[in-house]
C-alpha cells in the first residue's frame, strides 16, 4: 500500500529542520503542498532520509520548498536528489516574447548563419566527391563489386523515362526562342538570323542547360527523398553493418547513371529545340526546312555541340553529388527528407549556373566563341 506524505517540524538553533516521510507521490501526497506552503520561520534543511519512493511531482514540491525558503536538501538518496536536480533545471521563467534584436542585428545575423551553413555545405560536398572518387578507385581494382543492374535501371530512370518531357519542353524553348527573337531582328529585316541565334544558343547553352535544370528538379531531387527515406528507416547503417558500402551500392549507381545520361539527354534536347524553331520558322517566317538546315550547317560551328557535351558530364556529375549528398544527411524525422530535397535540387540548380558561366568564360579565352 501508498504510504500517505507526512512532515516534522524540529525546531533549532540555526533553524528548523524539516523531516519529510512516507510516499512523495501524486497518490499520496494529500496536503502536504499546502504545509509545506505553510511554513515560514527559518528552516535550515529539508531531510529526505525517511522518504521511501518520489515521483516528479514530489521531487517539484520538494525543490519549490526549498527554493522559497532558502534552505539545503538532505538525507535523500542519488535517485532522489538527481530527480529534484532534474526538476530544478527546468524551473526557469518562459518569456512570452522573444528579445527584441534590431533589423540590422537580424539582418546581419542571417547573412553570417547563411554564409556559414553554405560554407559548411560546400565543404560537405567537396568530402562526399573525394568519398565517390575512393569509391570509383575501389570499383575499378574490384570489378566484381560493380553493380551492373543498379546503373542499367538509374539508366531508365533518369533517362528514358524523362525523354517525354525534356522533348516536349525544348521543343517549346525553341520555339519561344525562334518567336522572340523573329520579332526583334524584324526591325532590321534580318528574319534570317533567327536560324542563327536558335542554332547557336541551343546547341551551346539552353540544350545542356535546361536539360540539367530538369534532371536536378525530377532526378536530384528523387535520390535526395530515396537516400533520406533510407536513412531514416536505417537501411543504410544495416548495409554498413553487413559490409556493404553504401557509396558503392547506392551512391555511385546514380552518379554514373547521371554522368552517362546527361550528354545524351542534352544533344536530344538541343535537337528538339532546334525542330521547334524550325517548325516556328516554317510557319511564322515562312523559312522552308531544306533551307532552314542549310543555313543551320553553315552557321553553327562543330564547336559548339563540343561545348555542350563536354559541359553535360560535368553538370551531372554536379546534380547526382548534390542529390546523394543531402540524402546522406537526413536525420531526426520525415521533415528533414522535404527539406533535404528542396537544398538537392536549389544547390544543384545554383552549382549548375556557376559552373555554365565558368565555362563561358573559359571557353572564350579558348576562343570556341
Amino acid at each position: 500500500m501508498n504510504k500517505v506524505a507526512d512532515l516534522v517540524e524540529e525546531p533549532r538553533d540555526g533553524g528548523a529542520i524539516v523531516r519529510l516521510s512516507g510516499h512523495l507521490s501524486i497518490a499520496c501526497l494529500h496536503d502536504l503542498p499546502a504545509r509545506l506552503d505553510a511554513l515560514a520561520g527559518p528552516v535550515a534543511a529539508i531531510d529526505l532520509s525517511e522518504v521511501s519512493h518520489m515521483d516528479t511531482i514530489g521531487a517539484w514540491t520538494v525543490h519549490r520548498t526549498a527554493k522559497r525558503l532558502n534552505c539545503d536538501i538532505v538525507g535523500g538518496d542519488e535517485d532522489s536528489l538527481r530527480l529534484i536536480q532534474t526538476v530544478g533545471t527546468l524551473d526557469e521563467p518562459v518569456s512570452v516574447r522573444p528579445a527584441y534584436v534590431s533589423p540590422w542585428q537580424r539582418v546581419v545575423g542571417q547573412i553570417g548563419e547563411a554564409t556559414i551553413n553554405a560554407g559548411a555545405t560546400l565543404l560537405g560536398l567537396l568530402g562526399f566527391f573525394g568519398s565517390t572518387l575512393v569509391a570509383s578507385w575501389n570499383v575499378i581494382r574490384h570489378p566484381s563489386r560493380f553493380r551492373l543492374n543498379a546503373v542499367v535501371q538509374r539508366f531508365e530512370v533518369v533517362g528514358v523515362s524523362a525523354l517525354g518531357i525534356i522533348g516536349l519542353m525544348s521543343f517549346l524553348i525553341g520555339i519561344v526562342i525562334a518567336q522572340q527573337g523573329s520579332v526583334q531582328l524584324r526591325q532590321f529585316g534580318m528574319e534570317m538570323l533567327t536560324i542563327n541565334l536558335v542554332g547557336r544558343l541551343t546547341f551551346r547553352e539552353l540544350g545542356v542547360l535546361m536539360t540539367a535544370i530538369m534532371v536536378a528538379g525530377r532526378s536530384g531531387s528523387a535520390f535526395a527523398a530515396q537516400l533520406g527515406t533510407m536513412k531514416l528507416t536505417e537501411e543504410v547503417d544495416a548495409m554498413r553493418t553487413i559490409g556493404v558500402s553504401p557509396m558503392e551500392a547506392l551512391v555511385l549507381p546514380r552518379t554514373l547513371a547521371v554522368v552517362v545520361m546527361m550528354p545524351l539527354l542534352g544533344f536530344y534536347a538541343s535537337i528538339m529545340a532546334v525542330i521547334g524553331g524550325g517548325f516556328l520558322c516554317a510557319v511564322s517566317l515562312e523559312i522552308p526546312p531544306i533551307t532552314f538546315i542549310q543555313r543551320l550547317r553553315e552557321v553553327v560551328p562543330i564547336t559548339d555541340l563540343w561545348v555542350g557535351l563536354i559541359k553535360a558530364p560535368v553538370f551531372g556529375v554536379i546534380i547526382a553529388l548534390a542529390g546523394c549528398f543531402q540524402g546522406m544527411q537526413v536525420k531526426g524525422n520525415a521533415e528533414e527528407v522535404g527539406m533535404r530535397t528542396t537544398s538537392a535540387v536549389v544547390q544543384a540548380i545554383f552549382l549548375v549556373i556557376v559552373i555554365d558561366a565558368f565555362f563561358a568564360v573559359f571557353f572564350t579565352w579558348l576562343g570556341w566563341n
